[in-house]
């Protein structure tokens, strides 16, 4: 391992006002995202007769896949407008648009209109769309280069304790009778408020490229998009790494409910759980890369997780054979079930590898794109994440409709990800070689951070009015 380099924590980001006001926008953004999702889908779920004639399964399938739509949509137009835009009037803007969702959808839970709500789907998925590129881009401008990797660490915790917290609110709220849907509709709105009012702490950054003509046609400028990241070699095999674990992730996740049932025979809170879990996990691997990578950016790390997200695969279909719980069991009773720990274990360790995977390939695609095209790339990937997410859907509904059981799945997508990491690596070996040194503890070249790329201001350089605040 990589000997760490002194310095202040990574936590100690979130004192600082180039930091902290901008972890929180995001946060505030990601929690009300699931408190709302999850919200509809347990209404939907337990008292469907009261909205509509429509299949449950329908929706629940239909609401997940409107939230992505406007990814594939409207990535690359917000990538544009994200490098073109001084960035924190872009998120003050995106969070008052959430505002205005939110208040939409606060009638429609009010007023008993589903396709209001339906529609307020679709509209925080144009939200997220949006912020998505500032999100990332906003990053290389503020941090230094010791502190991108702990940056982003943070960054990626806070995403999924936010969608986990939101998860759980949004299930406990929205079944409370009588003032259950009152309670979502004015949590929600009051979220987004403070979203809003955390943006406005955002420091000025300036527009990447200010002169820059937005294509306003968003499969023209998708095609070209990621046209433009293909050509930086390195950076796309990147996105598509980054891409693949939302691809693994969105498989193994979307099991989770019907495996907590009929596997482990475990109630809603044995979901709850796993999901939990899982996220913990994340965060926890996000958080650590830092100290595993001595403050640098370590694509060492990168074949490390894809290792663990193997390994702990195909213990968790090993797990599953050898789980003996009986009965009806909740959360409790499933840690103490025989076979239980090794269940819950292998979904920790599947997150934490996750967090050493990712963290890193964010912070080379951030640092080694083209600096004026920041923005763009990031919505690029997001365009390519998208994809990968609709194709695991699909590829689960095959694997399901061919007669595989769910722990055979996650066979199967640990043995998928052995392949497609390999092929990348050969690809590009430098994953391989930087994995050796980081084992050896050799520390890899980390270019001066005052270098710049010709014509182009450093991607990590800082804002010279931005303070420590």
């Amino acid at each position: 391992m990589t000997e760490n380099r002194p310095g202040p924590s990574q936590f100690a980001l979130l004192r600082q006002r180039r930091f902290a006001p901008f972890f929180w926008t995001q946060f505030l953004g990601a929690f009300n995202d699931n408190v709302f999702k999850t919200a509809l889908l347990t209404i939907l779920t337990y008292d469907a007769l009261s909205w509509t004639a429509m299949d449950p399964g329908l929706l629940n399938n239909l609401i997940p896949g409107l939230f992505i739509l406007p990814f594939v949509l409207f990535s690359a137009t917000a990538g544009q407008l994200a490098d073109k835009l001084e960035k924190s009037r872009l998120a003050q803007w995106v969070k008052l648009l959430e505002i205005v969702i939110m208040a939409i959808a606060a009638y429609g839970w009010l007023a008993h209109q589903l396709w209001l709500l339906v529609a307020a789907v679709a509209g925080m998925g144009l939200h997220s769309t949006l912020f998505g590129p500032v999100k990332y881009a906003y990053l290389p401008h503020h941090l230094r280069r010791d502190e991108l990797t702990g940056g982003n660490g943070v960054v990626e915790m806070g995403t999924f304790a936010g969608i986990l917290l939101g998860e759980v609110l949004g299930a406990v709220l929205v079944v409370q009778k009588p003032a259950g849907l009152a309670l979502v509709a004015g949590v929600t709105l009051a979220i987004a408020v403070l979203g809003w009012l955390a943006s406005r702490g955002i420091p000025v950054t300036p527009a990447a490229v200010p002169k820059l003509r937005i294509s306003w046609n968003p499969l023209k400028e998708t095609v070209r998009n990621l046209r433009f990241s293909s050509s930086n070699r390195e950076v796309f095999l990147a996105m598509l790494l980054n891409s693949w674990f939302w691809f693994y992730g969105a498989i193994v996740l979307a099991q989770f409910p019907l495996y907590a049932r009929q596997y482990l025979h475990g109630d809603h809170t044995v979901f709850v759980l796993l999901l939990t879990v899982f996220s913990l996990g994340i965060g926890a691997g996000s958080l650590l890369c830092e100290r595993l990578s001595g403050r640098r950016i370590e694509t060492g790390l990168v074949p490390l997780g894809a290792i663990g997200l193997s390994l702990f695969g195909v213990d968790l279909f090993l797990a599953s054979l050898g789980f003996t719980g009986t009965g009806s069991l909740d959360a409790a009773g499933m840690a103490f079930a025989p076979g239980g720990i090794r269940v819950l274990l292998d979904c920790l360790m599947i997150g934490v590898f996750g967090g050493f995977y990712i963290v890193p390939l964010f912070a080379l695609i951030q640092t080694r794109c083209d600096p004026d095209h920041v923005s763009r790339t990031i919505a690029g990937m997001n365009i390519l994440n998208a994809l990968f997410m609709v194709a695991a859907a699909l590829l689960a509904m095959l694997l399901l409709g061919l007669g595989l059981t769910i722990p055979q799945i996650f066979l199967v997508t640990a043995a998928l990800n052995a392949v497609v990491t390999i092929s990348v690596f050969i690809l590009m070996p430098e994953f391989p070689e930087r994995f050796a040194a980081w084992i050896l503890r050799r520390p890899g070249p980390d270019p001066d951070p005052t270098a710049t790329h010709p014509g182009h201001p450093h991607p990590t350089r800082r804002n010279p009015e931005v303070t420590e605040r």
